[in-house]
């Protein structure tokens, strides 16, 4: 504690908050630029389809293969092996009833066999695919020519 300046001999009991300020500051600036970088997610580009959007049940897996062919359970990094181990734990003990799987459209035919094969031996009976709607061009409108002229 300080001293006063007079000569009263008196205890000042005010607390310097200009460091806590400076220190929250700077916390604040950190987090805000970390904060996007961990809310990163798999860069997946999924096939384009006519398909109308079913409704999802509750409690369901997502399995994600990037297009370098890594696959993903929840956003961790499994093989297809663990990935089957993952599931049929998932289905005991918190009750999943449904796997939603997002493949990249670029990825190996075989890879996305290999893991709806490691779904179905874990034993789960709904998978749903996950796609992006199809980008439907508008037909070319043709000009009119005058014939007159």
């Amino acid at each position: 504690m300080a001293m006063s300046s007079n000569n009263h001999k008196k205890l000042l009991s005010d607390i310097n908050v200009t460091p806590l300020v400076d220190v929250m500051l700077v916390l604040l600036i950190i987090f805000m630029v970390t904060a996007p970088m961990m809310t990163r997610g798999i860069d997946v580009k999924l096939p384009e389809t006519t398909a109308k959007v079913l409704p999802q049940k509750k409690k369901h897996a997502q399995i994600i293969v990037s297009k370098k062919g890594e696959i993903f359970l929840d956003s961790l990094p499994v093989d297809v092996v663990t990935l089957k181990t993952e599931l049929v734990s998932l289905q005991k003990g918190a009750n999943v009833t449904q796997v939603i799987l997002r493949a990249d459209k670029n990825v190996d035919y075989g890879t996305v066999a290999r893991v709806m094969a490691a779904v179905k031996e874990a034993g789960f009976q709904n998978l749903g695919l996950v796609t992006a709607p199809e980008k439907v061009e508008p037909p070319k409108s043709k000009k009119r020519t005058n014939s007159n002229s």
